[in-house]
């Protein structure tokens, strides 16, 4: 059986990344949701501590910059409904509540497939309609954006 949380190393929660994310990122959409991601290559695989690569000229020992830290795993995530579209804190909610229960069920395929490729996915889910729509709208769409961010890796 499958571990179907979100830990917090799976949160999108760096300002840093998150600009660079919507910065270079490549966006599209899925009615009711817009999506942007960034694929990044070097994933450290899992229980590794920090590869550390020898320079042979001078026998220096140098962190590689492109491994993910050893708590990062191979996709992080961000939900996000803009007050523009809904002004009550409780229905943005709702919407964010949806769109993370459909991208923890539906992720085990492209997780295995990022892990597989040896690269790092972060991608940012934004709802985009001012409709209230049901969870099995939200979860179709999330999943044609799971499975269109699975075919660019």
């Amino acid at each position: 059986m499958s571990d179907h949380t979100l830990p917090r190393q799976e949160r999108l929660r760096s300002l840093k990344a998150i600009r660079r994310l919507f910065g270079e990122g490549h966006s599209g959409f899925a009615y009711p949701v817009r999506y942007v991601y960034l694929l990044e290559e070097g994933l450290q695989q899992e229980g590794q501590p920090g590869q550390m690569l020898q320079e042979e000229q001078r026998g220096e020992q140098l962190l590689t910059e492109n491994v993910v830290p050893s708590g990062e795993r191979a996709v992080q995530a961000m939900f996000s409904v803009p007050k523009k579209f809904h002004k009550r804190a409780n229905r943005r909610n709702l919407h964010k509540r949806r769109m993370r229960e459909a991208y923890r069920l539906g992720r085990d395929g492209i997780c295995e497939r990022l892990r597989q490729s040896g690269k790092h996915l972060q991608i940012a889910f934004i709802y985009s309609t001012k409709e209230c729509h049901s969870y099995k709208t939200i979860s179709n769409a999330v999943q044609r954006i799971l499975e269109q961010v699975s075919k660019a890796v």
